[in-house]
């Protein structure tokens, strides 16, 4: 069956990358989860601080929209367990690698307002507005620098080195296709021509 031949310079069968890939996700979502979850105890407990009943509107909004986007990125993060759980022994690994990693690329894109909102909170309450405004901002770029432009960066360097590598070894490159041309009868009277010059 297709399902059981060799697809990647791995030799793997279609099942085994599903399950490598899974486990790699996994691994991924470990670390993410232990930040989600160290940051969403200490939202919590802000809550009960004694400072807290002095903050203004613009502080609590902050505090309880980032509150909600912390639950929303620990649920992203969290549901490729459940999904997994739930169609395990289905036949739907591939579905579930596919279905989770889409998971884990939103759960980052939310981890990012999380953080912002966390440092503008924190800052805005210590040193003012200002300040809180430039420190949201400062972490914003920081982390979309770090988990969305260095990827491409890093993707875009190993494109041109492979790129210079073909150039540099022509062996490298795949061999042309050999176009294959019908020939066609002589007409009366053409001047002959010259054998095929092709090796043999």
């Amino acid at each position: 069956m297709a399902d059981h031949r060799p697809c990647t310079a791995r030799n793997e069968t279609p099942l085994e990358r599903a399950d490598r890939n899974f486990g790699e996700l996994l691994q991924e979502l470990r670390v993410t989860q232990t930040g989600v979850q160290i940051l969403f105890a200490f939202l919590l407990t802000l809550a009960f601080t004694q400072r807290f009943p002095s903050l203004d509107t613009f502080q609590r909004a902050t505090y309880v929209t980032t509150l909600l986007l912390a639950v929303v990125a620990a649920a992203l993060f969290t549901a490729p367990a459940a999904l997994h759980r739930s169609l395990f022994q289905r036949g739907a690994k591939a579905r579930i690698v596919q279905v989770s990693s889409r998971l884990a690329t939103v759960g980052m894109a939310v981890l990012v307002l999380v953080f912002t909102g966390s440092v503008l909170l924190v800052v805005d309450v210590t040193t003012g507005r200002a300040g809180g405004a430039a420190a949201g901002a400062a972490t914003l770029l920081v982390c979309l620098g770090l988990w969305w432009l260095l990827p491409r960066l890093v993707r875009r360097a190993g494109l041109t080195e492979e790129r210079r590598a073909a150039v540099s070894h022509p062996a490298l490159r795949p061999a042309p296709r050999e176009v294959i041309r019908p020939r066609t009868a002589a007409r009366a009277g053409a001047s002959p021509r010259e054998p095929s010059t092709r090796s043999r």
